[in-house]
């Protein structure tokens, strides 16, 4: 907006049109109006002077700015989690990582756990079609560049359940056959992140588990699929590399990255329309001047101030589990695209999760019983107190846990989302734990602090003075009494 403004009212005229309209007072803008962040607003018989237009700009580009860092988080989450892996040498199509001896807090990873292994894979169709060929239990999940849900691969599979088979993801932009025999995904994006999870059969080993996925898991080109190049699989267990998006500023680079990568045209006309009033363009480079990046600073800073308060204290009564209890999720709406039995998507909820976590499936939101994982995360005590890494704390789980498989339990940094860093290296505990103590019920009493305390060595989670924490409570195979909430876990309560 340039608009210079020069003309001028005679505020004593007493000319009385003869056509004359009954104006609604909400519709005539003052001369003046004193707003909280663009300060006094002046305007000559409606017309903006010309530093309102400038302040009024100034707002503007700080708003779309602040609406793209909350609508573009998921986007650049996966940006920099296929960064990261490219980072240490993941190649796309080719390699699949897995932390073969388990997380600890050496990788920079949204809310991990240390209990079962993962693999990760780049899968990008760019060139062409690309074959994922399963031959043992797995659960696996394939989004996109945008972090949207493509597909279940896998035991969260309808046409699959655990069987194997091939699956074709093919781009938007082919115009080839589609050759029979295959579970096909079409997607409107190159890039995507296959997050797998090597399922363990009772009675075998880690170990067993991963070589037999090792022998039977495959990504091709759908091109070489009479010749495939062998598979390469990385350990990344214990790997130093990052796959955090920014907080600051720099996040509007990464998300200028993914747009110039990716085709154009397949990300949302709201978010490419505000990645280009602040200059991000496909196929033009982004340089903001030095009001811009002022602006960019502003709304990276109160972009991030607000969303840590989602996620850590929501104010929408919807994400929490129980009326009685701090426990909340940001899929507590229970759906994998965030929008509620009336058509509106919950913005608090898709935050929140993509602050907090990765991986988008509705396997993942609402399991059948027995089957799949939920997610309870616990930032505050009993009184609605952030937690304390200095204090100590006990959470209760009733007996019996509702847990077809295990549950387990993990603590996080509040900076970074990742395992916290503590001398303890899995960062939890979960029911396979040997030794760990129970209560009469079956339940057990978590204690969470500096030091453990006496006796309780195996129901104990490390912290740090001096640092905050977060934590989730996770339930493999939920049963019935978590759906309909006749179990509740107990909230943290200071041990004085």
């Amino acid at each position: 907006m340039t608009l210079a403004c020069t003309a001028t009212a005679d505020s004593t005229s007493t000319y009385t049109p003869k056509y004359k309209a009954n104006v609604p007072a909400g519709i005539i803008t003052p001369d003046s109006v004193d707003t909280k962040y663009a300060g006094e607003l002046t305007f000559v018989d409606g017309f903006p002077t010309d530093e309102t237009i400038a302040k009024a700009d100034d707002f503007t580009d700080t708003a779309r700015a602040f609406e793209l860092f909350e609508s573009g988080m998921a986007t650049a989450s996966m940006y920099a989690m296929l960064k990261g892996h490219r980072d240490i040498g993941v190649k796309p199509n080719k390699t699949v990582a897995i932390t073969e001896t388990l997380m600890d807090a050496k990788s920079l990873w949204l809310t991990p756990n240390t209990t079962t292994p993962y693999a990760h894979a780049e899968i990008d169709v760019k060139n062409g079609p690309i074959v994922i060929e399963v031959g043992s239990p797995v659960i696996s999940i394939l989004d996109d560049a945008y972090f949207l849900y493509v597909a279940d691969i896998g035991l969260g599979n309808a046409k699959d359940q655990g069987k194997g088979g091939k699956y074709l993801i093919v781009g938007k932009d082919y115009k080839g056959d589609i050759p029979k025999g295959y579970i096909v995904y079409r997607t409107n994006t190159y890039r995507h992140w296959l997050l797998t999870r090597p399922y363990q059969l009772p009675g075998e080993s880690l170990e067993q588990t991963l070589t037999k996925f090792k022998k039977t898991f495959k990504i091709y080109p759908l091109a070489d699929a009479k010749n495939p190049e062998p598979m390469e699989f990385m350990d990344i267990s214990g790997k130093q590399y990052n796959t955090l998006h920014s907080t600051d500023a720099t996040i509007y680079n990464e998300l200028n990255e993914v747009i110039q990568y990716e085709a154009a045209n397949t990300a949302d006309p709201e978010f490419l329309g505000l990645a280009k009033a602040i200059g991000i363009e496909k196929g033009k480079a982004f340089k903001p001047d030095a009001r811009m990046q002022k602006i960019l600073t502003e709304a990276s800073s109160i972009a991030n101030a607000a969303f840590r308060g989602v996620m850590y204290k929501p104010s929408n009564p919807n994400a929490y589990f129980y009326e009685d209890r701090k426990w909340f999720s940001p899929l507590a709406s229970g759906s994998h695209e965030f929008i509620d039995k009336n058509g509106a998507r919950g913005l608090d909820d898709r935050i929140g999760m993509h602050f907090f976590a990765t991986g988008i499936t509705p396997f993942m939101v609402k399991p059948a019983v027995g089957q799949g994982s939920v997610y309870a995360v616990g930032s505050m005590d009993n009184h609605g107190v952030m937690l304390d890494g200095g204090k100590t704390y006990s959470v209760t789980l009733p007996g019996p846990v509702p847990a077809v498989n295990f549950w387990s339990f993990m603590v996080y940094d509040t900076h970074t989302r990742s395992i916290l860093e503590t001398d303890q290296k899995t960062g939890g505990v979960d029911s396979n734990l040997a030794g760990m103590l129970k209560n009469k019920d079956g339940g057990v009493t978590i204690y969470f602090g500096p030091k453990a305390p006496a006796g309780q060595e195996k129901n104990w989670i490390e912290t740090v003075p001096g640092k905050g924490f977060h934590s989730l409570l996770r339930l493999y195979g939920p049963g019935q009494e978590w759906f309909d909430k006749t179990w509740k876990p107990g909230d943290y309560i200071e041990v004085k």
